[in-house]
């Protein structure tokens, strides 16, 4: 499997998945019109990378704005790397936020209470 990645607009994020390191970052606004689609490739290269994942996987999300469906997508993808941890590998969530952005917070918050995971929730201050 290839690398993944595609570039941000004003409605979807920024996204770049290097399997050959386990890192990846989706950054931006995720208000897709058609999250379903949007979100595919990412989880096709999920799919495979969690076949042979890294030892220690980091995803690191420095999101402006998520609305619901894209929400949901975000935690399914996270519930997908749950099963990584559950094999011999390591995932590393990091929430990067404004530190003054309490909606972002409060998400970031809201998915280490949901998923398995070791999470660092990061404010900065832009």
């Amino acid at each position: 499997m290839d690398n993944y990645s595609t570039p941000g607009t004003q409605e979807t994020p920024a996204i770049t998945f290097d399997l050959t390191k386990g890192e990846i970052e989706i950054s931006g606004n995720s208000i897709p019109e058609n999250p379903v689609k949007f979100f595919a490739p990412l989880v096709t290269a999920l799919n495979e990378y969690i076949i042979a994942p890294k030892p220690i996987t980091t995803i690191t999300f420095k999101m402006n704005y998520i609305n619901t469906s894209s929400s949901r997508h975000i935690l399914d993808i996270l519930k997908k790397l749950e099963t990584i941890n559950k094999n011999p590998g390591e995932v590393i969530v990091n929430w990067v936020y404004e530190h003054d952005d309490q909606d972002m917070e409060e998400a970031g918050n809201d998915y280490q209470t949901v998923v398995d995971l070791k999470f660092n929730l990061i404010p900065v201050v832009v």
